[in-house]
């Protein structure tokens, strides 16, 4: 079944915990037809063998059935840690709930939902995951742990995020970037979930990106948006207001007006911001919301092949 699929068969559900089971179970049932098959029977026992490594917790039977070589994992090992960056900001809580209808078809509400989803994988592996979230504040900061007591703390934290008002309140991205830097101690993957809209120099967001980056972290960027409205501008030809959502101010047009050049500029910015990262060696995906979730998870699993 298809990931947009059981988003619509579940989406009656509020726990965010069982969404994300529900998303991360159904991946892993579609993985043999994957370039990770084999990983899905055995998904949360096995991590792949490298080379130099003991060859006494290879699983010989697993190898026979998939012509890949897998150890077996333990309770106590902890594999990588990981720390997902929320940006809350007005911007993020587009479009409104009222208007598309489910909590994942907003900025924010795909992009904790996509956290979780990340959360439920990385436990399943039994990786130690922290958590920064930030807007005009740096609001929340947990460091990476791997236990069930700081898993649900984590939950707790997303949901309240989704049940926040989303006030009129701008973002101070380069600030709180720098200082979640200076929190992750130890090796990690850090994974930014942000839609790009800052009121701040491009270079200055970039340079905290790449501070990110210190200790041999390794970045991933899911760059957020609304395909019909922010990347397609696809609005009817009537008198429009548009309010930006961080500072309030606002634009009276008809959309039909201004639509090729919008399209031309986003197009452009977005290019701009995939050329940067590709110079600063921080892995960027575009990712529409609303849609299903395999590209974050593919995106996942390959970046933690290469985290090594």
């Amino acid at each position: 079944m298809k990931l947009e699929n059981q988003l619509e068969k579940i989406s009656s559900f509020k726990h965010l915990e069982l969404l994300a089971n529900q998303v991360v179970e159904g991946f892993i049932s579609g993985m043999h037809k994957s370039p990770f098959h084999g990983f899905s029977a055995e998904f949360a026992e096995h991590k792949i063998y490298n080379p130099g490594e003991s060859t006494k917790h290879i699983d010989w039977k697993l190898f026979a059935k998939t012509d890949r070589l897998y150890t077996k994992r333990y309770e106590e090992e902890t594999n990588m840690r990981c720390h997902i960056i929320l940006d809350n900001s007005s911007s993020m809580h587009y479009p409104s709930v009222k208007t598309v209808g489910h909590f994942y078809e907003t900025k924010i509400g795909f992009s904790v939902l996509a956290s979780a989803v990340l959360m439920n994988l990385l436990k399943k592996q039994r990786d130690a995951v922290g958590m920064s979230v930030y807007s005009d504040s740096y609001e929340y900061y947990a460091p990476e742990k791997g236990s069930e007591r700081h898993h649900r703390m984590l939950l707790d934290k997303l949901e309240h995020v989704l049940q926040e008002d989303s006030a009129t309140k701008t973002t101070d991205t380069v600030t709180y970037l720098h200082q979640i830097a200076e929190n992750i101690h130890r090796r990690s993957m850090v994974v930014l979930f942000t839609d790009m809209f800052q009121n701040e120099n491009e270079e200055k967001i970039f340079k905290a990106l790449q501070h990110l980056k210190h200790n041999k972290h390794k970045v991933v960027v899911f760059h957020v948006y609304d395909e019909k409205t922010e990347l397609q501008f696809d609005f009817d030809n009537a008198p429009k207001k548009f309010i930006d959502l961080e500072t309030g101010e606002v634009i009276n047009l008809f959309a039909e007006n201004v639509k090729e050049l919008y399209e031309k500029q986003v197009s452009e910015y977005f290019k701009k911001i995939a050329n940067t990262c590709m110079q600063y060696k921080i892995q960027y995906v575009p990712v529409a919301v609303g849609k299903n979730f395999e590209k974050i998870l593919i995106t996942y699993l390959i970046e933690k092949q290469k985290f090594g």
